[in-house]
């Protein structure tokens, strides 16, 4: 009998600066119940220091700025299935711009991801 398999939360957060969507990343991740794993992958360079807690229930990964949408998602798409072999229950997405949003929700709703990942509303700062 197969098991089913529990999608990852995943939430993207979009726009302002660097430090704005980290911040409001942080916040989320306070706010989760806590245990678990959570994955967070940001787009760019840190903005300094980060709100976002170095522990061993949270992966951060950062990836060269630049829109993943726009690059063919190859990165995107490597750090994202490393990430989820590690089994978090939450994700977290934070894109610099949100001019392809809707194109980057669309691929992540499309196999195989539309398996391994339950879509929460766009934050948008």
């Amino acid at each position: 009998m197969a098991v089913a398999r529990v999608r990852v939360a995943t939430t993207l957060v979009a726009g302002a600066s660097a430090a704005a969507r980290e911040d409001s990343i942080a916040a989320l991740l306070r706010a989760a119940p806590p245990g678990g794993l959570s994955a967070v992958i940001l787009e760019g360079l840190a903005p300094g220091s980060t709100p976002i807690p170095d522990s061993s229930s949270v992966r951060l990964v950062r990836l060269a700025g630049g829109c993943p949408c726009c690059a063919g998602n190859l990165v995107l798409r490597v750090t994202l299935n490393r990430l989820l072999r590690q089994g978090p229950e939450r994700l977290f997405i934070g894109l610099a711009g949100s001019e392809h949003l809707d194109q980057l929700r669309s691929w992540l709703q499309d196999a195989p991801y539309d398996q391994l990942l339950a879509l929460d509303p766009v934050v948008r700062l």
